[in-house]
């Protein structure tokens, strides 16, 4: 239940998403006969659309994620190395029986370098499908195939394959892995979802360390800088609005201790 309203509530918190309803409930009611009502509606949509494609609004949202967990480069040599899911497009690689990668691909990629880095060190994946409508393969069986291409030895690796969202991800890696006391852990994520999902771990008894990658921005420098184009914008503040959203709906269920967990 939980992973069915996550998906609608994530459909309807995205900004995009309900300037468009805005700009088409604008239109149905200017063709009903209310058209100062509907004009209003619809101005405000093209006027949403432009500030949050334009402006740094989304630079802005994204910032405070990304700066709040940096990485912990010193200390012992972790005894594992936990991957969240997300970097595939599990319909694409389904259909094309091919891995399919997403914008988010540096969550897989910086693997190979970590390996090496820590040779004993186990490499933990943790991503089912969380696609609702259509059926695809698990980002589980995508994962093996690209560490057998890093050269990852296959014992090294553990797949937990049925993890919907970030709750369960942190759940079932706990019940698969069994971290004993004294162990370091590495958590590889995009540096904005690493407060969610640090809160996740903390809440499941997973002591972990962050390993932010996939950085959106280049920092503070960018809190000002406004965007080229209205679709790089919208899609910066989708992602920034999506992942906020997340955080105080998961901090409201008990799955993080706060709105926003401290490093």
């Amino acid at each position: 239940m939980f992973f069915v309203a996550s998906k609608i509530l994530g459909f309807i918190a995205a900004p995009s998403n309900a300037l468009a309803v805005i700009g088409l409930f604008g239109a149905a009611l200017a063709a009903f006969g209310l058209r100062g009502a509907g004009a209003a509606l619809m101005a405000v949509s093209v006027l949403g659309v432009a500030l949050a494609g334009l402006s740094p609004l989304g630079n802005l949202l994204l910032l405070p994620l990304e700066e709040r967990f940096p990485r912990v480069e010193e200390g012992p040599a972790p005894a594992g190395i936990v991957v969240l899911g997300g970097s595939f497009d599990t319909i694409v690689a389904g259909s094309r029986q091919d891995v399919a990668l997403t914008e988010a691909a540096e969550r897989m990629t910086v693997v190979a370098e970590l390996a090496r880095r820590w040779p004993e060190a186990r490499i933990v994946f943790t991503g089912g499908s969380g696609s609702m409508l259509f059926d695809g393969a698990t980002e589980a069986d995508l994962a093996e195939r690209m560490f057998v291409s890093f050269g990852i030895a296959r014992e090294r690796v553990t797949l937990e394959g049925a993890a919907r969202n970030t709750v369960e991800n942190a759940r079932f890696t706990r019940d698969l892995v069994t971290p004993k006391d004294g162990e370091r852990w590495l958590l590889v994520t995009s540096a904005y979802h690493m407060p969610r999902a640090i809160g996740c771990f903390r809440t499941a008894g997973f002591a972990v360390e962050a390993w932010p990658v996939d950085y959106r921005t280049r920092g503070l420098e960018d809190a000002w800088r406004p965007f080229s184009s209205v679709g790089a914008g919208l899609r910066r503040v989708d992602i920034a609005v999506r992942e906020w959203v997340g955080l105080v709906s998961y901090w409201l269920l008990g799955y993080v201790s706060a709105p926003l967990p401290r490093p």
